[in-house]
């Protein structure tokens, strides 16, 4: 829910930047660019932090961490892979 208002206000931003813009010799660049900043950032969030992503190859681990996701409210493993930093998360079927 709180990442549908994020999208939402940033296309109200960008939205309300744009038509201010053909208005006016207003100043609207702040509005413009938080507005592609977090409508960038919500949708590259999943991404970039791998939600939903399964291990690859040798030398990941798991570690205690365990948390439920807000979304989907399933239960989800923290998988850790020490050469790269890399961390993944997982649901855990039962």
């Amino acid at each position: 829910m709180l990442r549908a208002f994020v999208l939402l206000l940033s296309v109200a931003l960008l939205g309300a930047g744009a038509w201010l813009s053909f208005a006016g010799p207003h100043v609207v660049w702040p509005m413009l660019i938080w507005g592609a900043i977090l409508f960038l950032g919500t949708v590259f969030e999943r991404w970039r932090y791998g939600v939903g992503a399964r291990r690859e190859g040798a030398g990941w681990v798991a570690t205690d961490e365990r948390f439920i996701d807000p979304e989907s409210g399933k239960l989800m493993q923290v998988y850790y892979q020490e050469s790269t930093g890399e961390r993944r998360y997982e649901p855990i079927d039962h």
